[in-house]
């Protein structure tokens, strides 16, 4: 598809599908062409592309859908895809951690990183850091989600506890 987009006329763009990355050639509102690049730039139907957006998030799909992908959008979401691969390998929380840290520096982030990040700190015998961590996220939460945010200040006097 990259290779084939500035031949047939339009560039190439990162496509934000829920369920998956894709590339698409062409614009939101006319002709377009999406594609697989996990499975050999395999052409991606519209009827194939609505079926996995209804199934990641049980909402039909749009003409606005076709938007191209932000380039910080598809940073955040690769390194989300090896936080995930990550999490899913104990002995892999170092790489986990890194994924947090980079996607924590990018201007716009889910606050959730933050916790995800003390969590891991914690896991991995940082107790200090990730206490100290684990309260400066309750204090962001605090003023939205004040029963979370006492459990969460909860978990921090947990892992100092671990110190002694």
């Amino acid at each position: 598809m990259a290779g084939g987009g500035p031949a047939a006329g339009p560039p190439p763009t990162g496509w934000p599908c829920p369920a998956t990355s894709s590339s698409a050639c062409g614009g939101p509102y006319g002709q377009h062409a999406l594609a697989d690049p996990f499975d050999g730039g395999r052409t991606i139907s519209e009827e194939e592309a609505g079926l996995l957006v209804a199934g990641a998030t049980g909402t039909p799909l749009s003409a606005a859908a076709f938007s191209p992908a932000e380039p910080l959008e598809i940073v955040l979401r690769v390194l989300n895809n090896i936080r995930a691969w990550a999490a899913a390998r104990p002995e892999r929380s170092g790489v986990q951690l890194w994924a947090v840290e980079l996607s924590l520096l990018l201007p716009s982030h889910p606050a959730r990183l933050r916790y995800e990040r003390a969590e891991l700190l914690v896991e991995r015998g940082e107790f200090a850091r990730g206490a100290r961590e684990l309260e400066e996220y309750a204090e962001v939460i605090a003023p939205v989600e004040p029963d979370t945010a006492e459990t969460v200040r909860h978990q921090a006097r947990a892992a100092r506890a671990l110190l002694n």
